[in-house]
């Protein structure tokens, strides 16, 4: 679940608040882990016993239980920013309400408090404080000023495409000229097509009409009438992306052509370079590389750089067509 976090330098960012069930996966594999080693340590204070008094196996049994269920989870979360084995597993962290790193102080907080929460009262206030709370904290998050954030999301909500090219506008994305669009204000239209169902229709509808009007500033030509924002946008964002990895597979090829042909990539200096009386130019010489026959047969292309359909296709995300 999205929410909004205000960072000390009033800066708003958007962040996945842990979901109930991953929170609880991650604390069941905490849980198991300090049963474990308890395990272990109860076995040694027994033998322990044996050669010892009364008191140093009762001082022995609360050190351990002391270590083990508060010390395990202030010492790991501190060292690791934030993170349990289990967190760990499942892709969580604890950050500060700020979006900072969680501190010694708040973690031995929150370590307290869950030994109240789980180990005293069998999890019901932390189950029901995070019922309640919009952000999922529990009673050891409340005192610490803390929350449980999603660190880690599937591949395809961050890296993967967001936008596919429509039929009816790949003759006009063809023929654009990108090269003056900024990263920045791709990115924001990316981010638009990402959360494009998560927001309301009214707000969708004007930020798509601003984003295309900031995106018709640096490209050219002009579009054709009769599509939506999101439509143009999705175009324009499936066209960059097709350029640049068309680009990036030109330069993997040319550099494995020439890795293969055994050729330097790297071009000496002679004496004298780039100083007063010296060459004004590295010579390269020698006849142009003749392209190689790697045999075999042809290398298939992939769909989405003029290959066949359905040759290493990538997973595409459809904007709505009407």
């Amino acid at each position: 679940m999205p929410v909004e976090l205000v960072t000390g330098e009033a800066v708003a960012l958007d962040i996945r608040v842990a979901r109930l069930a991953s929170r609880a996966l991650a604390l069941f594999i905490d849980v198991m882990l300090q049963l474990m080693v308890l395990y272990f340590c109860m076995i040694f204070i027994s033998l322990s016993a044996h050669v010892s008094d009364t008191a140093v196996t009762a001082g022995l049994t609360i050190l351990a239980l002391v270590g083990v269920l508060v010390g395990y989870p202030t010492i790991i979360e501190t060292l690791t920013r934030g993170r349990t084995l289990g967190k760990l597993a499942l892709g969580l962290r604890v950050v500060a309400d700020d979006g900072g790193p969680e501190r010694f102080r708040q973690a031995l907080v929150r370590a307290l408090g869950g030994f109240v929460e789980f180990w005293m009262l069998a999890g019901s206030p932390a189950l029901i404080a995070s019922l309640l709370s919009r952000r999922g904290k529990r009673l050891g998050d409340i005192f610490a000023g803390t929350i449980v954030i999603q660190d880690r999301v599937p591949v395809s909500v961050m890296l993967g495409p967001v936008a596919i090219m429509p039929p009816q506008l790949a003759p006009w994305a063809a023929s654009l000229e990108l090269s003056r669009l900024p990263d920045t204000t791709a990115l924001a239209a990316r981010q638009y097509l990402t959360r494009f169902w998560e927001l309301a229709p009214l707000v969708r509808d004007e930020m798509g009409r601003r984003l295309m009007d900031e995106v018709l500033t640096y490209v050219s030509p002009p579009p054709p009438m009769g599509f939506r924002p999101e439509i143009y946008l999705s175009a324009v964002l499936a066209e960059r992306r097709h350029r640049e990895e068309r680009r990036l597979a030109e330069r993997a090829a040319r550099r494995a052509a020439i890795a293969r042909r055994g050729l330097p990539l790297a071009v000496s200096v002679p004496p004298g370079a780039g100083r007063p009386g010296g060459p004004a130019f590295i010579p390269v010489g020698g006849p142009p590389p003749v392209p190689p026959s790697y045999g075999g047969g042809p290398v298939p292309v992939p769909e989405w750089l003029g290959g066949a359909p359905g040759t290493a296709n990538p997973p595409r995300f459809i904007p709505p067509a009407g």
